[in-house]
């Protein structure tokens, strides 16, 4: 994460000349569309009567979002195709809509994989519960800093975060099965 942090801290300033609020959240969800792309089996639903697994060819990633209509859970549509800068916008656009208790069902609808900003309340560890019909869902810890030695053997601080995860077994026996 010390990476993420100093790439943050640089892009940090045109985004908000630009209006944009800059947090951790829109590289998480990059990142996540990511390692999609190398394990679609977690993009995916399971309908257990028709015992089917659909692979969704959109990132649609969900964020847990805290509203005054309690706990939403609106998503990011089409994440493989948006940059970090496009993501941050249509979060920030969420997050405002959030706020004020407008998120629509289009908002809300769709998602195929989810994202549980646990951190933001101070939580290092989960166990994150799935959003039916989706398969697999991760949950992002505190960041904290520890002590780490470089490669030249110097003691430095170092920005960490753990990653909780939980994914339905059921999508994986089908699928070898």
């Amino acid at each position: 994460m010390s990476q993420l942090v100093r790439l943050r801290a640089e892009l940090r300033e045109a985004c908000l000349a630009r209006g944009i609020k800059l947090s951790y959240m829109p590289f998480m969800v990059k990142a996540a569309s990511m390692a999609l792309l190398h394990f679609p089996i977690l993009n995916s639903s399971i309908d257990t009567v028709a015992e089917t697994i659909t692979y969704k060819a959109s990132h649609n990633i969900a964020l847990a979002m805290d509203t005054p209509l309690g706990l939403m859970v609106p998503n990011i549509k089409g994440v493989q195709g948006l940059s970090v800068f496009e993501i941050a916008i249509e979060l920030n656009r969420l997050q405002q809509l959030g706020s004020a208790g407008k998120l629509s069902t289009a908002d809300l609808s769709g998602g195929t994989f989810s994202l549980s900003n646990i951190g933001s309340i101070g939580g290092t560890y989960a166990k994150p519960v799935i959003l039916s019909p989706q398969v697999a869902i991760g949950a992002l810890g505190k960041m904290v800093t520890v002590p780490r030695y470089s490669s030249s053997g110097e003691l430095k601080p170092a920005q960490m975060m753990y990653v909780s995860w939980s994914a339905d077994h059921r999508s994986e026996e089908r699928r070898v099965g």
